[in-house]
C-alpha cells in the first residue's frame, strides 16, 4: 500500500465527531426505479411501503408503469404511497439515484445523465468493456449488490439471495420427483416405514446450508461435500442435527452422487468460474428420473452436462436425469426476493439522504466503499480492472480528494 493511500485509511477512520463536522444538511433524493427488460427478472428493488418511508422523508420517487408488476406490487400500490408513475423511461433516469436489479444495458446508460449514482447488480466476469466504458464516459458512482458488506462484514444481498435460493432449490426438486413432472412419483422426505429419500448438496455456504435445513425438515436424507472442513463445521452447527458431511473426495463423492435421488451444486466461484466437480460419466450412471439442480449454473455450473435453462422451460433431461440449471432461481420468488432487498437497500437510500451526500456515506461506512466499482468514472474495482487489464483507482484517495 502507498504512504498516501495510508494516509488516506488513517483520514477515512478518523473519529465520528469529525465525519459529523464534515456532513452538510440532510438532502433530498431523487430516485428512479426503471422496469428491467433483463430477460425473466421479476425483482423489483423496493416494495411500496419502503417508497413510502422515504417519502416520508422528504424524497421524490419515480417509478416506471409496471416496474413490480411481476412481484405482485401494482403501479397503484406505489402511487398510493406517494410515488410518481411514468410511462417511458427517460423520466426515470432523470433522477439523481437509479436503482434497479439487473445490471444496465447499454441502451439503458444511453438515457443516464452524467454523474448519476447507480444501485443495481453486477458480477465482474458478466460485464462488457464496452459497458464499462459507457459508464466512465458518464462518470457514473456505481455500486454493485454482489460486493455489498453490512456492519458484520457478511456480504448482504448475496447472503439474503443465497438464502431464498438454497430453500427454493429443495421445493424445486420436490416438484420434479412428483409424477406431474414425469418424475419418479416421489415424495421429497419420507414417511413411517419408508426409506427416505436421499440428497447430496455439493457446497457447504449459504445455499447449502439453507438446502440441507430444508430438506432435513422435510426429513429427506442429506450428505454435504465441500473442500472446506471449515464451512463444514460451520454448516454442522448452524443446522443444529446431525448431518452426514464430508470433504469432496472424488470417490466418495460419487458414490453418493449415483446412489442419490436429487444432487444440488451450490459451490460459489472464487475466480470468476465455479469448479466442475462432476462428470458427464457420472451423471450417466445416475438412477433414472433423478434430479440435478445447478444453482451455480450462472458462474459456469459444477456439473459437466449442465446447460442454461430459463423459467420458461426450465428443465432437460440428459442421460434420463432430469437437469434444472436456471441461473436466477430467486426471480421464481420475486415478491419475497422484493422484501428481502428492500430491507438492504431502504436504509442505505436513507442514510444518503441523511449525510447529505453519496460521497458522506462512502466516507464513513467501509462496507458500502467495498461495493462501489465507478467513482465518479474513475474504475474502483480490482476484480474489474483484472479482467479488462485496467488499473484500478484507489477509492479512499478518490474520496478524500474530493472530500
Amino acid at each position: 500500500m502507498s504512504e498516501l493511500s495510508k494516509l488516506a485509511r488513517q483520514a477515512l477512520l478518523q473519529p465520528q465527531e469529525a465525519v459529523l463536522e464534515n456532513r452538510k444538511k440532510k438532502d433530498s433524493l431523487f430516485i428512479g426505479i426503471p422496469k428491467e427488460i433483463s430477460f425473466q427478472e421479476n425483482r423489483v428493488p423496493l416494495t411500496p411501503l419502503s417508497v413510502a418511508l422515504l417519502i416520508e422523508n422528504g424524497h421524490e420517487v419515480v417509478l416506471e408503469s409496471g416496474a413490480g408488476n411481476a412481484a405482485n406490487f401494482l403501479d397503484h400500490h406505489y402511487s398510493e404511497q406517494g410515488a410518481r408513475i411514468v410511462h417511458n423511461k427517460e423520466e426515470v433516469y432523470k433522477a439523481n439515484i437509479v436503482i434497479k436489479i439487473a445490471p444496465p444495458t447499454l441502451e439503458e446508460v444511453e438515457l443516464m445523465r452524467s454523474g448519476q449514482m447507480l444501485l443495481s447488480s453486477q458480477q465482474p466476469s458478466l460485464m462488457s468493456l464496452e459497458l464499462l466504458q459507457a459508464l466512465m464516459k458518464k462518470k457514473i458512482t456505481a455500486l454493485s449488490y454482489e460486493y455489498l458488506r453490512d456492519e458484520g462484514g457478511t456480504l448482504t444481498v448475496v447472503r439474503a439471495m443465497s438464502e431464498i435460493v438454497g430453500a427454493t432449490s429443495v421445493l424445486i426438486a420436490a416438484e420434479y420427483l412428483s409424477n406431474v413432472f414425469d418424475g419418479k412419483g416421489l415424495m421429497l422426505g419420507g414417511i413411517t416405514g419408508v426409506p427416505p429419500t436421499e440428497m447430496v448438496i455439493i457446497g457447504a455456504g449459504t445455499v447449502g446450508e439453507f438446502a440441507a435445513r430444508t430438506a432435513i425438515s422435510l426429513g429427506a436424507q442429506v450428505k454435504v461435500f465441500d473442500s472446506s472442513v471449515y464451512r463444514l463445521r460451520r454448516l454442522q452447527n448452524n443446522v443444529g442435527s446431525r448431518v452426514f458431511t464430508s470433504v469432496i473426495q472424488p470417490i466418495v463423492l460419487r458414490k453418493a452422487v449415483i446412489s442419490c435421488d436429487v444432487v444440488i451444486g451450490a459451490i460459489r466461484a472464487t475466480n470468476g468460474r465455479s469448479p466442475c466437480v462432476i462428470s458427464e460419466e457420472t451423471v450417466a450412471k445416475m438412477k433414472p428420473n433423478s434430479v440435478l439442480i445447478d444453482v451455480s449454473i450462472d458462474q459456469g455450473g459444477c456439473f459437466e452436462t449442465s446447460q442454461i435453462t430459463n423459467h420458461a422451460e426450465p428443465v432437460f433431461r440428459k442421460y434420463d436425469v432430469i437437469h434444472y440449471c436456471v441461473p436466477n432461481i430467486a426471480s421464481r420468488v420475486a415478491r419475497t426476493a422484493t422484501y428481502a432487498l428492500t430491507n438492504i437497500l431502504t436504509p442505505i437510500l436513507l442514510d444518503v439522504g441523511e449525510m447529505g451526500s453519496v460521497m458522506n456515506l462512502i466516507w464513513s461506512r467501509p462496507g458500502i466503499r467495498n461495493a462501489i466499482y465507478l467513482f465518479q468514472g474513475h474504475l474502483t474495482n480490482k476484480d474489474m480492472a483484472n479482467k479488462f487489464g485496467m488499473t484500478p483507482k484507489d477509492l479512499d484517495l478518490l474520496v478524500i480528494s474530493n472530500h
